[in-house]
């Protein structure tokens, strides 16, 4: 398999380093509000990277942090408090928080059949961990006290800005706007691993430490929990570009001088989801969550679909019409695949099951190209193969993809012509029709509106894979 390596720039071969086994970390959710679609496009490319290398017979273990600690942001030094501000919020604790919203993801993550990883670590169970390997920096000589914090010291290194060609005048690139400068670093690029000092007074979790009461830095937890777990070497660390600078370049910093070795071979980074007013985020605009999407009738399978449709590396730009295509193709893709249900006998066709097969394996080696794989499956139902063979190909290639095609597929086929409108009232669905018009005009107020008359007349409204269902209450 070649896979684009962001630490060298280029499609590498992707060779683990014990052979048949790979380590593989991934950087989980800050849990202080849900999780926005944007988000879980990094998840879902993530799991179908995971569920490759394990297609193609590797043994995978794939690690993954909860920052259930109430983190400062963007360079890990100043700025929000994320997880304060939303125990705040919703005047509760910040475990109740963390809890409340760890459940919230996983649940997101069920429904867009994202695998759960093999270890999931909560940050606040490792501060033993985080006070140990901090404590070896400081023997070491790349960390120092200032001003009740332990920063580490990036003058230490022969290269920090590893991803690229930085100086150290960029490194507004990875610091968001408004934060306040820290007057007790060396250097500018140095970044807190401890902290008993901040202008957070009143941060809820704090642990004893040699330094102090205090709480860890955000970039320490990864690197421990991903050593703890995988050991000295690892083969794969995944997550969203914009974690590239500075919390990897840190992870990479403050592992390798722990180690003195390198730590991570392969590097995979999941560009934006977008909207056409820029990058999505949840402090900008309509706060887009599956449990919204769902609200607005659409099966959230549609939207992993939605993302397999684009490589990982682009940008990808996210609007309703956009989706609604992607609804389109999907249902299409679906109804291709319901006939071959009514004759699946005979043997397979070991030649053409071969050949389509490789367009597949193919595809996603070519650097993870799930578009080219979305082709390879109208490949497959354009070919001359019987309905055996197709839908063995079609269920292979789902343990990648994970879009439950052949559910969908006989639900579709199993469902009665002509559907079930022949006993509701045509006031339900003249209300219906409306709804589906002011759905198609983007006017979903209206729509949530003509579903309330609907219901008030015992009437249920729901977008199913089949496509909209109306069913009389109890």
């Amino acid at each position: 398999m070649q896979l684009y390596n962001s630490l060298s720039h280029k499609k590498e071969e992707f060779i683990p380093n014990e052979a048949g086994k790979v380590s593989m970390y991934t950087c989980g959710p800050t849990v202080y509000h849900f999780a926005h679609i944007g988000n879980l496009r990094s998840y879902i490319m993530e799991d179908v990277l995971e569920k490759y290398l394990r297609f193609t017979g590797l043994d995978v273990k794939r690690v993954m942090n909860i920052t259930d600690v109430g983190h400062l942001t963007s360079d890990g030094d100043t700025g929000d408090d994320k997880m304060l501000k939303g125990a705040k919020r919703e005047h509760k604790t910040v475990m109740e928080i963390a809890k409340f919203y760890t459940d919230a993801f996983f649940a997101d993550c069920a429904k867009l059949n994202i695998k759960t990883p093999d270890v999931v670590v909560p940050a606040t169970t490792y501060i033993d961990e985080f006070i140990r390997v901090i404590s070896s920096l400081m023997d070491k000589g790349y960390a120092y006290e200032a001003g009740g914090n332990i920063y580490f010291d990036t003058s230490k290194l022969e290269k920090y800005y590893v991803f690229g060609d930085f100086s150290e005048e960029d490194l507004e690139v990875g610091v968001r706007e408004g934060v306040e400068e820290d007057g007790n670093k060396r250097n500018k690029a140095d970044f807190v691993l401890w902290f008993t000092k901040s202008k957070f007074d009143d941060q809820e979790l704090k642990w004893e430490s040699p330094w102090g009461v205090g709480y860890p830095g955000w970039h320490i937890e990864c690197s421990c929990i991903s050593m703890k777990n995988l050991g000295e070497y690892l083969d794969l660390h995944c997550g969203g570009i914009d974690n590239a600078f500075p919390h990897h370049t840190n992870e990479i910093a403050q592992s390798e001088a722990y180690l003195g070795h390198k730590w991570c071979n392969y590097w995979f980074h999941v560009h934006h989801l977008n909207t056409n007013s820029g990058k999505m985020s949840k402090s900008k605009g309509e706060f887009l969550t599956v449990s919204l999407l769902e609200e607005k009738g659409y099966d959230p399978l549609v939207y992993r679909y939605f993302c397999l449709l684009s490589h990982y590396r682009k940008s990808l730009v996210f609007s309703w019409e956009n989706l609604d295509n992607a609804v389109t193709t999907f249902n299409k893709l679906i109804a291709k695949i319901a006939p071959l249900n009514q004759d699946k006998s005979g043997e397979i066709d070991k030649a053409e099951y071969d050949r389509l097969y490789k367009l597949f394996t193919d595809a996603l080696d070519n650097d993870l190209n799930t578009a080219m794989g979305i082709t390879v499956l109208y490949d497959v139902l354009k070919s001359k193969a019987n309905a055996a063979t197709k839908l063995a190909l079609i269920a292979e290639f789902d343990k990648v993809l994970g879009l439950d095609l052949i559910k969908k597929a006989e639900a579709k086929a199993a469902a009665p012509a002509g559907g079930n409108n022949a006993d509701i009232p045509a006031e339900v669905l003249e209300l219906a029709e409306q709804r589906k018009a002011a759905r198609k005009e983007k006017n979903f107020a209206l729509a949530d509106e003509l579903r309330d008359k609907i219901a008030a007349l015992g009437y249920e409204i729901k977008e199913t894979r089949q496509g909209t269902a109306i069913n009389k209450i109890g």
